[in-house]
Order: C-alpha cells, then structure tokens, then sequence
C-alpha cells in the first residue's frame, strides 16, 4: 500500500512521457512474423498470449524494451521470456516505436465472458484491506482502461487465462519490471481462487 501511495504521488507530478512517434504502417509490416502468436491485427485468438491491439504505445514500447534488455542482460535486467526475448533481441528502437505504433492504432476486440464470481468484481473494486490486497480500480481505473502517463496498461476484455498467466508470475516473482514492484506486492497476497475470479472479471470489462 505504501508503494502505490507513494508511486502516485510520484506519477501526479510527472508529466506524459516523450517518446519517439513510431510509424503504424511500417510497424505493421514489421509485426507479420509477430502475427502467428498475437493475430495480424494484434487480436490474439490463443488465449496465452496476450491481445495487443488498441494497447498503450508506452505500454507496448516499455514492454519491448524490457524483453530486450532480458535477452541481453541473461535475464539480469527488464522482462524475461524465452520467447519475446528471442523476437526482442534484433530490433532497433525505431522498430519497437513501428511496431508498438500499429498495434495501438488496432481495434481490441471483446468477448463476452460467462459466469464471472462475484469475488473477482469484489477484488477489482475494493480490494481486501483485511489482507492488505489494494484495490485494482486505483490504478487500472473502473473500465479497466489504465493510465499511460501513469504507466499502467488497459486491462480490459484481455483473455482471462493470459492475465491469470501474468497474476502467477507476479506472484512467484517470475515476472518483475512492475512500477516499484506494486504489482508483486499485490499479487504475492493473492490466492489461486483470487486470480482466477480477478482474471474473469477484468477479461468481462468492456
């Protein structure tokens, strides 16, 4: 609770972040060979891999460069995945800012999703402060859209089996190029019934 207090008082003084204008139509000649995993127009139809269409440029560039730095760090540094890692490594920052362009400039497209716990809406609104557990609404907004400047990406429609992934990696501090580790600290609270109610609830948010 301390970090994201402190993370936000931050961030409220922070103006949006500059950063290098990509080309969308080049970007997304440069995302055909990402299409395979993530879908030609960044809607992924295989639901371990996450949708990037209509995502946050800076979101998508930070990402990018994180799962570079891994892949030439040994993993020391930014993002690892032996995967992305591997598509990472051989591009130029002018590619990241392309392609990261194109898949923000795509429309997402929403499911609906059936038979949503009550426990996950609970979760995503109000936390659990008898746990600790900060509520996901303060940073991902109610609509689940996030905050660019911010640096907190949109959550919303996003498959709920990618997002129940990533809760697992936060959780077991396999994944940790979160904002002041807010995102371990919240999901190290979290147990598996948790994660599964939170993922289906935000996968509902249109």
């Amino acid at each position: 609770m301390k970090k994201l207090a402190l993370a936000l008082s931050v961030l409220a003084t922070m103006s949006s972040p500059v950063m290098a204008e990509g080309n969308a139509e080049a970007g997304k000649t440069k995302a055909i060979v990402c299409s395979a995993c993530h879908g030609v127009d960044g809607n992924s139809m295989i639901d371990m891999y996450p949708k990037l269409a209509g995502q946050q440029t800076t979101y998508l560039e930070k990402q990018l460069h994180d799962f570079r730095s891994a892949a030439k760090s040994g993993g020391k540094e930014g993002r690892a995945d032996p995967i992305m890692g591997g598509m990472a490594m051989m591009l130029s920052d002018e590619d990241i800012s392309d392609i990261a362009a194109f898949y923000a400039s795509q429309t997402k497209q929403v499911i609906e999703v059936k038979d949503v716990p009550a426990l996950g809406e609970q979760l995503y609104k109000g936390g659990d402060s008898a746990r600790g557990i900060t509520a996901c609404i303060a940073c991902h907004g109610p609509e689940g859209k996030g905050s660019e400047a911010a640096g907190f990406p949109d959550v919303s429609g996003q498959h709920a089996n990618y997002i129940k992934i990533q809760l697992n990696k936060f959780h077991d501090t396999n994944r940790n190029n979160d904002l002041n580790g807010m995102m371990q600290d919240i999901a190290k609270k979290l147990n598996a019934d948790d994660m599964d109610a939170l993922s289906k609830y935000i996968s509902s948010l249109k």
